[in-house]
């Protein structure tokens, strides 16, 4: 492998923030339903096709809601926290603290500042703060929905 870097990346926590199990049937019993009434109002089209546009629209719907993905990976040293596709390294954050869901809607209520970087998930409870210490970086902390928030702050101390 000309040109390109072989590097050593081990991942200490992963979470994905997929939505609630609930959320699929009664998503299905929606699309169910919007499909029924597409193939009452227009006869012509084949029964199965609104049923299967509904239900595939329903499916990727959800499975969109759920695609980020909270993780901490060490890169030959360099722990780094990831969140979707937004990353930051180990280096720069001065201090972290979980936010329990009974503090969730004071931390992203008027206490807010514009410029922080926020990934919240309704269905997930608790989240964690991450404050930065980083000149170069206008934002101030991350806000992040997380179902483990003391796991993924443990894992970026080790």
């Amino acid at each position: 492998m000309s040109g390109s870097r072989l590097t050593s990346q081990t991942v200490r926590y992963r979470e994905q923030l997929w939505v609630p199990w609930w959320w699929w049937p009664v998503g299905f019993v929606g699309a169910g339903l919007m499909a029924y009434e597409v193939r009452l109002g227009l006869r012509s089209l084949p029964g199965w096709l609104p049923f299967a546009a509904f239900f595939g629209i329903t499916v990727a719907a959800l499975l969109w809601l759920g695609r980020i993905q909270v993780r901490v990976t060490d890169n030959n040293g360099r722990t780094e926290l990831w969140v979707g596709e937004a990353h930051l390294p180990g280096s720069v954050i001065a201090r972290s603290a979980p936010v329990p869901q009974s503090a969730k809607s004071a931390a992203l209520g008027r206490q807010l500042d514009p410029a922080a970087y926020v990934v919240h998930r309704g269905w997930v409870g608790p989240m964690m703060l991450v404050v930065l210490d980083d000149p170069d970086d206008p934002t101030p902390y991350w806000l992040v929905s997380c179902r483990h928030p003391e796991r993924v702050l443990a894992a970026l101390q080790d």
